[in-house]
């Protein structure tokens, strides 16, 4: 079989989690078999378009390197892909369905709509979206209402009794009741079409193989099913992919945090760890393996390995991934993907452009670290800041110290230091090694107060590393700020 996936995002809103993991496996199936990947915009719900919205789409798979084969930008031999351009045939197959006597023209106003779903409620009967109030209307009554300009939609007429059985590739044989569905409406009265009718003609002249979707979609398609029927032609597989929770195992939502995908690229995740982190979402090749290049993902990729059960998005695991990546970057990589990230995120203060030059000397020391890109600054805005630190001055004070005894160490790295001609680490190290055996002081009380007075913290990457990067100026300088704290503290 020829494989043609489609995935068909529509405009209302930014890409979310469960947008782009559904978008991410039809990519693996197509890339995969050898087969194509499709982008097909579903905007025909004019009223939500959210302004944007079709640039944050591009750009997210853009930025996942997730490349599609027909669509926007790229075209295609089954255009258009914006269904906003293919309203005259979803309007030929609504009619056709009318003639055909599947589908029928419903006058009810909304007002008659909201009455009747009011009157279920009254009378504790079970929910319905409709009533079939129009299915059976004569010419007549038709004309009646035709003669009142009411703009009708066109509703699908469910049979009343049976049953349709579809298959799932992933869960099996799913049956729904007839009894159980409604007379869902095919085309609006402003002439768009529902996603209903439009994905059934889309998906069919598109010849879609595959449709992997959310299992959300799952009670609809037997009133899918029935549409493939009524028009004579045969329905593409069916794949449901698993519900992704959140940790407290209900629907995955803003309130467990990040959901949108521009979201993490903002907070400074890589798209090679999203990809992997998302296909794990849903998806597994055992029961150990966690970490996947592309290449691995594409090879490896089965429907046979898609879960039934729904995923759980560990934001924890997506920490550890993300730092894991970073680890593995070279630094002149690394220094490419930070350079944006860190100047977003450094106190305006901070002189721009930053040197890359200097930030490739810095990223040795913080790569071990980091576990997101935008958490570089959070570690080393002490190597651009200027020298006024802001720190409390009692943190200068080691354990077993004062702060005269303090000052007497800082005043003796102040008085030591210029005269180093190398300022490097093995040039440092020697020097206040030296110094602490002179002023008999265990080597953490002479480091200490050091690192706190070089970098505004306890804990910070190598002392004589960080003081090699920073330079011999800006050392002495803060040192001697530092000195001047204690001194009138």
């Amino acid at each position: 079989m020829t494989v043609r996936v489609r995935f068909a995002p529509s405009p209302t809103g930014y890409p979310h989690i469960g947008n782009i993991r559904t978008a991410l496996f039809n990519w693996l199936f197509a890339r995969h078999s050898g087969g194509t990947f499709i982008l097909r915009i579903e905007d025909t719900d004019q009223s939500r378009k959210v302004e944007g919205a079709l640039e944050v789409i591009l750009n997210s798979l853009k930025w996942l390197d997730m490349d599609w084969d027909e669509g926007p930008e790229v075209g295609g031999d089954y255009g258009p892909y914006f269904q906003s351009e293919r309203l005259d045939l979803y309007q030929k197959y609504a009619q056709q369905l009318i003639n055909s006597g599947y589908a029928y023209k419903c006058y009810c106003s909304s007002e008659r709509l909201e009455q009747m779903r009011k009157g279920m409620a009254e009378r504790k009967e079970a929910m319905r979206s409709y009533d079939r109030h129009c299915r059976d209307l004569s010419l007549e009554e038709q004309a009646k209402y035709e003669a009142q300009d009411i703009t009708p939609v066109i509703r699908f007429k469910i049979p009343l009794e049976g049953q349709t059985t579809f298959h799932d590739l992933i869960r099996g044989d799913i049956t729904f009741d007839h009894r159980e569905l409604d007379d869902l409406v095919l085309l609006k009265s402003d002439g768009y079409p529902t996603y209903h009718l439009a994905n059934i003609v889309d998906d069919h002249f598109m010849e879609i193989s595959h449709i992997m979707r959310a299992d959300e979609w799952l009670s609809s398609t037997p009133r899918h099913v029935l549409l493939y029927q009524a028009f004579g032609w045969e329905p593409p597989l069916y794949v449901h992919l698993p519900m992704i929770l959140g940790p407290d195992k209900s629907k995955l939502s803003k309130r467990h945090g990040a959901t949108a995908i521009t979201e993490f690229q903002e907070q400074g995740y890589l798209p090679e760890t999203m990809l992997n982190f998302m296909a794990l979402l849903g998806w597994s090749l055992d029961d150990k393996t966690e970490l996947f290049t592309r290449e691995d993902l594409i090879k490896l990729f089965s429907i046979e390995r898609i879960s039934k059960t729904a995923a759980v998005f560990n934001h924890e695991k997506l920490h550890w991934m993300n730092g894991t990546y970073l680890r593995e970057l070279g630094h002149e990589e690394l220094s490419k993907k930070i350079m944006p990230v860190l100047e977003s995120e450094l106190p305006v203060s901070v002189p721009r452009p930053v040197s890359e030059e200097y930030v490739k000397q810095i990223i040795p020391l913080i790569q071990e670290r980091i576990s997101t890109l935008k958490e570089v600054a959070l570690y080393a805005d002490f190597f651009f800041i200027g020298d006024e630190l802001e720190y409390d001055t009692s943190l200068l004070i080691p354990k077993k110290m004062d702060a005269g005894s303090t000052l007497k160490a800082l005043r003796a790295a102040q008085e030591r230091l210029p005269s180093l001609e190398a300022w490097d680490h093995d040039s440092l190290e020697g020097l206040l090694r030296l110094l602490a055996e002179e002023l008999g002081l265990k080597t953490g009380q002479m480091f200490s107060p050091l690192r706190v007075a070089c970098t505004g913290r306890t804990a910070s990457p190598g002392l004589f590393e960080t003081m090699t990067v920073l330079g011999k100026e800006k050392c002495l300088n803060r040192i001697e700020i530092a000195i001047n704290r204690l001194a009138n503290a």
